[in-house]
C-alpha cells in the first residue's frame, strides 16, 4: 500500500480523535527534540514499539 499525503488540518482532526499515531520521522534525538510536535513520538521510539501497536490504527509520518 502505497503511502497518502495528508494535510495538516487533516492530521490534526486524526490526533484529536486519537484515530492516528504522530510520528516524528528524524533518526537523530537531537531533531526529535526541537522539531516534534505534542503528542509526536519519535522514530526510535515507534520503531521499538511497532510489534505492540495496533495494526489498523493510521500512524501519520513527519518531519519539519
Amino acid at each position: 500500500m502505497a503511502a497518502e499525503r495528508i494535510g495538516p488540518q487533516e492530521a490534526h482532526k486524526d490526533m484529536q480523535s486519537k484515530d492516528a499515531l504522530l510520528v516524528c520521522a528524524y533518526d537523530e534525538p537531537e531533531k526529535f527534540e526541537k522539531n516534534h510536535l505534542e503528542g509526536a513520538m519519535s522514530l526510535a521510539e515507534f520503531e521499538s514499539r511497532a510489534d505492540a501497536l495496533e495494526k489498523d490504527r493510521e500512524v501519520i509520518f513527519y518531519c519539519a
